[in-house]
């Protein structure tokens, strides 16, 4: 089984940007530009590598290779995102993956392509790309191309041997357990073994609401893989495991006028098999809250005044700060109830949120982060 940070070191210190791997110091998919140049990267180092794998790795500066990290990525959604704008799309997985001389909330994004073997194309036009371009990897940069030959593999053993330089040892998965039982213990860390192989590490806040259990600043770690699910303090989890499965629940905590419920989000589950394969499934279970519209235009038009007054950079009484705090998840609940443009006023919100607290700013990438993996789903 490979060990994704060992790989990442290897792709690193043996190999410059190729027809194989590439590097970015981060992306942006939450915009036209950032989703095209993300597509056209996947559909050149797909059809670049016909039979093996290709990598992007995402958090290292290009000039020295030196690993600075990125925030946590929790687009599950990413696959969706590929199929609706590729044809013959290659299978993507995004994982985050620790490294010990990073901050808690930093990162390394390792993005793995596995091609079909088929000619990647965009399926439609997106910013300035074209439906029907096919882009290939010319060195380190990926151009648009006339497709009039054969495909040629020309690195299937060289990323053979990168990838079996990356095998995990029991040293590694030992050292990998101790570091995060003791990184983590103040928030009740376990570990399980999974089919004699896998060994899972998760820890978090325990909350009971209602009868209920409730995790939040969830950490969970495959050790093998070196791979990271983080589920962030404003997060709420339930947790469930068999023998053979582990079973993530996010909930989202919603409501008007201080009457809020738990909503189910979407369940992540981690399945593993006896030939020490692993999957990792996400399906979404929102349903969205619906409310009397008269109760809804009241709520929007006040969202509407208080976003006036944050644009004039007035002062807001205490009851005005308490509807300011709720003003982004209000605005998605009147989205979700169909006042569609709701959903422009939260972005047009944006830097004002920012300017005025880091609290409402994070309220704001949460209803963000919640309307995204609808979007994609």
């Amino acid at each position: 089984m490979i060990n994704k940070r060992l790989l990442i070191k290897h792709l690193l210190a043996h190999n410059d940007e190729n027809s194989f791997y590439d590097k970015k110091r981060k992306i942006d998919i939450s915009y036209k530009e950032g989703k095209a140049k993300f597509l056209k990267h996947i559909c050149a180092l797909s059809n670049s590598n016909p039979k093996n794998n290709s990598y992007i790795v995402i958090g290292v500066d290009d000039e020295d290779n030196n690993i600075i990290g990125v925030d946590f990525f929790d687009d599950s959604k990413i696959q969706n995102l590929i199929n609706a704008y590729l044809s013959h799309p290659p299978i993507v997985q995004y994982e985050n993956i620790p490294f010990p001389h990073l901050p808690d909330n930093r990162v390394v994004g390792l993005v793995t392509i596995r091609p079909t073997g088929k000619l990647t194309s965009l399926r439609k036009n997106i910013w300035k790309y074209y439906g029907g371009s096919v882009f290939f990897r010319d060195g380190s940069m990926s151009m648009p191309k006339v497709f009039d030959i054969e495909i040629k593999d020309v690195n299937s053993k060289i990323v053979e041997a990168i990838e079996k330089h990356a095998q995990n040892n029991i040293e590694h998965t030992l050292d990998g357990v101790f570091e995060f039982m003791n990184t983590r213990k103040d928030f009740n860390a376990q570990y399980k073994v999974f089919k004699e192989y896998f060994v899972l590490c998760w820890a978090g806040q325990k909350k009971v609401v209602k009868d209920e259990v409730f995790f939040s600043r969830v950490d969970i770690e495959l050790i093998n893989e070196q791979v990271r699910l983080f589920f962030s303090a404003l997060d709420e989890v339930s947790i469930s495991f068999d023998d053979a499965s582990f079973k993530i629940i996010e909930y989202v905590n919603l409501g008007l006028q201080n009457s809020n419920k738990y909503y189910q989000l979407e369940e992540t589950l981690i399945k593993f098999e006896d030939n020490a394969s692993y999957n990792i499934e996400t399906k979404l279970l929102f349903e969205a809250p619906q409310y009397d519209k008269k109760v809804l235009h009241h709520i929007y038009n006040t969202n509407n005044a208080l976003l006036e007054k944050l644009k004039k950079g007035l002062s807001f009484t205490k009851a005005e700060e308490l509807d300011l705090k709720n003003l982004p998840a209000t605005y998605l609940i009147c989205y979700f109830n169909l006042f569609h443009e709701a959903i422009d006023k939260l972005h047009e919100a944006k830097p004002y949120l920012k300017k005025h607290s880091e609290e409402l700013f994070n309220r704001y990438k949460e209803s963000l982060r919640i309307l995204r993996k609808i979007k994609y789903n």
